[in-house]
């Protein structure tokens, strides 16, 4: 019997509560978890009946969905499971489960030969290897860089619905250049990835200076009843065209970066370009070195590409980048100077 999206976001938060050994779970106390769960990741304003509630835990009690919950009544009021290691998640993919899962890998795999779906390659391959490992108890074949338990993670499913529902926030967040956390009125545009880390961006709401958040350095965030407001200058489709990684301003301009690189590092760096704008102007038929060409926005992260391929890249201009590259260098290679 499947569950809708809503059912299993009201299982998952009965789950939560009742795993909570530290606190005494009423019937009240469960609607309101799953009324402010709802609203978090659906946006949903409505609230949950205690109807409903009852009838979710005589779902989670039963058979039906596989989870046969030891969840019982003491004191004549309160809930908890009987086991106190139970947990819903710990539950092996049904066979419903299995079968839903796999319809959708199916459908995915035949949207990606379209090209605005061409991204979504990686995400399917995920999804089946996982299958496969849990329907055949097999070892993983594709492994994908993750960081296990990065903090933050949690915020993504609230952040994604308040993004989509146009919703303000007041975020509270701890930089790690302050000695105290900072309060932020957002309003949310987008959320981005980079090296497995994940960063909200968003203007102020009362003058729309753009900031862009890391959510492993998020302390809180919820919903404030302040006006939503578009910035007509951030497009999130092309904002970052021009970046290596999120660190950009709205006002800052792309730059030409000339640099030389090694034969050794010119094959990689031909196959695997540093930036979508890259092009090769210069080899040297004597030793097979190139000169290569990005057109990008100079930040943190531009210089830290650079500086991963060590000796085997230098760059030639702007002088600006020349000077900062040969200046953290030599104060990096202080450090081993004994």
């Amino acid at each position: 019997m499947p569950a809708n999206k809503n059912a299993l976001i009201r299982y998952k938060t009965i789950d939560n509560c009742l795993r909570n050994r530290y606190r005494r779970w009423t019937l009240d106390d469960l609607v309101e978890a799953c009324s402010d769960a709802l609203y978090d990741m659906e946006g949903i304003r409505k609230g949950v009946s205690v109807r409903t509630v009852q009838g979710d835990i005589q779902m989670m009690r039963s058979d039906k969905l596989g989870y046969n919950a030891p969840i019982e009544v003491y004191d004549h009021k309160y809930y908890r499971y009987a086991d106190s290691d139970y947990s819903i998640t710990d539950m092996p993919m049904s066979q419903n489960d299995y079968e839903v899962m796999q319809e959708a890998v199916d459908m995915l795999r035949q949207l990606q030969d379209f090209d605005q779906f061409s991204e979504m390659s990686d995400v399917v391959s995920r999804l089946q290897d996982k299958l496969s490992i849990t329907r055949k108890n097999r070892k993983p074949i594709i492994h994908f860089d993750n960081v296990p338990d990065l903090k933050g993670l949690k915020l993504l499913n609230p952040l994604y619905n308040y993004i989509a529902h146009k919703q303000t926030l007041r975020i509270i967040y701890q930089p790690f250049s302050a000695r105290k956390p900072q309060e932020y009125i957002l309003c949310p545009y987008l959320l981005k990835e980079f090296r497995n880390r994940w960063f909200v961006f968003g203007s102020r709401a009362d003058d729309l200076v753009l900031y862009n958040l890391a959510l492993d350095r998020i302390e809180s965030v919820e919903p404030v009843d302040v006006p939503f407001r578009e910035n007509p200058d951030f497009d999130s489709e092309h904002f970052f065209d021009d970046v290596i990684g999120v660190s950009k301003n709205i006002k800052n301009t792309p730059r030409r970066i000339k640099f030389w690189a090694t034969r050794e590092q010119s094959k990689y760096i031909k196959t695997k370009p540093i930036h979508p704008s890259q092009t090769l102007l210069r080899e040297n038929p004597e030793d097979g070195s190139c000169i290569f060409q990005i057109e990008v926005v100079i930040n943190f992260e531009m210089y830290s590409v650079f500086m991963s391929y060590g000796p085997g890249i230098k760059i030639l201009y702007p002088p600006q980048a020349v000077e900062y590259m040969r200046d953290k260098l030599k104060e990096a290679a202080k450090h081993y100077e004994t």
